[in-house]
């Protein structure tokens, strides 16, 4: 049957059964009233009473829009609905009869058919949908049996959906939550089974091989615990996205998808004052170097949302300059000047791109950011990494940029490696440009983001593809992780609330070893892959810090960021380094370190 037939004849029901329910409830008080020997005045009473509030429900139904969907049937907004039109009738019918009504008629029927009309109404809504929840849960033979965990609200909003759903592909069996306030509850026809350690054994009693996880604001550690009960168990699982991601609030059977290593990072929400945001770059010429690239391209997806006078993209990569322009502006022919190919060592070439676009706001990304390459070619990291760095500074500061947001990592924190040295060095010179210009020129540090060109998970990914082995460098090794959206958001966040100087760290979450997410993407792909061990490549840290000893950081207005100084340093100063050393670019940090604890400046 057509879909718009069917629910024309679920609203016609509805009128016609409340108007039975008026008939049957004034013709059951009237016989009950006149013990079953109605007069003919009294007859013609009841029958007056019964018509007059036929057409009074039917009118205020309408107006109501009570019979046009405006409500869910059965729902307590319906109940709500249903009990103010049937008392304001009773009200109103109350007052007529008693000033217009025959000598002698029988108040007794006013004051009771209300009442037993709406509890018919009532109990023929509940009992329709009781069948209507049995109907749905004999369901056909490709529907799936499924537990849920979690029992809160998203699992009960999971519930209510799959009952609304007569075409829903699971069928909820049970559900697991580890409250012990809620064992036993029925939700949407089912039972509350019991707590984490009552998983599989439900799963296995009925016949279950998928567990949905109803909890969006679960921490990593919870749903890595739940990971590793589910992947023992052989049980597929499926998650619900993150609150921030359910369009208005509402679950959506499309949303679920299979657990994988994002799921498992979980950290507290983010929320962004986007009025905090849009004051610094709306109506502003914004530039992003590195824009080709993983964190520079979401950093320009993500500003492209707000009301910029023109964002200019930088890269020297021109193919990644392609990708970035056809995914904002759905094509991809860099003949547009605000597509810029440029080398950020080339001061010279950035010059112009300064004063030709007179920026107001710089995101700099550009960066190279592969460890065990650049202690290869530590020379080449020095030029991109901290020269380069230097003439975006230079550039920047001549042309009047008024804020500018430096992406660091968390290697530059207790730097060891060259990656860390030269991103280390980037900081000190930001800081230094700002408080020689005053302006808001500042660093945000954060760690490993998933997704980007050459991360773990793509490294990953590709060897479980190619049948293995997985390579892991130490068995304890930990790493923080952040996804690129999430780590822009907070980025782009940070350039509204830094002040001048500040490197602003980003909250990480906990750290994850790197272990269990490498056997977590082998169960999940159902393969038989060996994991190797390759051992720490030189200066390599077994576990990454946000913060160098001796930094005191502060709270800012957002609760993910926190607020830490790095000492200025002269960029004169990097004249005097060999930057193929990397003992030198060290000497040069712990100088400008010592320098400023004496309450000097490197320069």
């Amino acid at each position: 049957m057509p879909i718009n037939r069917r629910v024309g004849l679920i609203r016609l029901g509805l009128v016609l059964g409340d108007v039975l329910c008026w008939g049957l409830a004034t013709v059951a008080m009237g016989f009950a009233r006149y013990d079953v020997r109605l007069q003919p005045k009294d007859t013609v009473f009841v029958l007056s009473y019964a018509v007059a509030a036929v057409v009074l429900q039917v009118a205020l139904g309408y107006a109501t829009k009570l019979y046009q969907g405006r409500h869910k049937i059965a729902s307590f907004d319906e109940a709500l609905t249903l009990g103010a039109i049937v008392a304001g009738i009773g009200a109103a019918l109350a007052i007529f009869f008693y000033f217009l009504g025959p000598e002698g008629y029988p108040k007794g029927i006013t004051l009771t058919v209300p009442p037993g009309a709406l509890t018919l109404m009532l109990a023929g809504r509940f009992l329709s949908r009781a069948v209507a929840r049995s109907n749905a849960r004999n369901t056909g033979p490709d529907t799936e049996r499924v537990l849920v965990y979690g029992a809160g609200i998203a699992g009960q909003n999971l519930g209510r959906l799959l009952e609304s759903d007569p075409d829903a592909p699971f069928e909820i069996v049970g559900f697991i939550d580890d409250d012990p306030a809620k064992a036993n509850l029925r939700l949407s026809g089912a039972k509350v089974l019991g707590g984490r350690d009552k998983l599989v054994a439900a799963a296995l009693d009925n016949g279950v091989k998928t567990v949905v996880v109803a909890m969006p604001t679960a921490t990593g550690a919870v749903m890595r615990e739940i990971s590793k009960v589910t992947d023992e168990a052989g049980l597929k699982t499926l998650v619900m996205p993150p609150t921030r991601d359910i369009v208005g609030g509402r679950v959506n059977l499309s949303s679920l998808h299979q657990l994988d290593v994002t799921d498992l990072l979980g950290r507290a929400q983010i929320t962004t004052n986007v009025n905090e945001i849009s004051g610094y770059l709306t109506g502003k010429v914004v530039l992003v170097t590195g824009a080709g690239g993983s964190i520079g391209s979401e950093l320009a997806r993500q500003l492209h949302r707000f009301a910029l006078k023109d964002l200019v993209m930088l890269d020297r990569d021109e193919s990644g300059l392609h990708g970035t322009q056809l995914s904002i502006f759905n094509q991809g022919l860099l003949d547009t000047p605000n597509m810029v190919l440029c080398d950020i060592r080339d001061a010279e070439a950035l010059d112009k791109v300064f004063a030709d676009h007179r920026p107001d706001v710089v995101f700099h990304a550009a960066a190279l950011k592969h460890l065990p390459m650049l202690e290869q070619y530590p020379f080449e990291g020095w030029k991109t990494n901290t020269l380069g760095t230097r003439n975006v500074l230079a550039a920047a500061e001549k042309y009047g940029v008024q804020r500018f947001v430096n992406i660091s990592t968390d290697k530059a924190a207790d730097a060891t490696s060259v990656l860390g040295k030269t991103k280390r060095l980037a900081e000190e010179l930001t800081a230094y440009t700002a408080r020689k210009t005053g302006r808001t020129y500042l660093s945000v540090r954060f760690g490993n983001v998933l997704g980007s060109r050459g991360s773990m998970l793509h490294t990953f990914t590709s060897q479980i593809d190619a049948g293995g082995p997985l390579t892991v460098t130490h068995p304890d090794i930990t790493r923080f992780f952040m996804t690129i959206p999430e780590a822009c958001e907070l980025v782009i966040q940070a350039g509204a609330i830094g002040q001048a100087g500040d490197v602003l760290v980003l909250d990480m979450g906990e750290p994850v070893r790197i272990l269990d997410v490498a056997k977590g993407l082998i169960a999940r792909s159902g393969k038989n892959i060996k994991i190797v061990y390759t051992g720490l490549r030189p200066n390599e840290k077994m576990h990454e810090v946000l913060f160098s000893g001796g930094e005191d950081r502060s709270a800012t207005s957002h609760e993910l960021i926190s607020r830490v100084a790095v000492p200025p340093l002269d960029p004169a100063l990097l004249d005097t380094v060999d930057g193929s050393d990397p003992k030198s670019m060290e000497t040069l940090i712990y100088t400008s370190a010592t320098v400023a604890a004496e309450g000097g400046e490197a320069s």
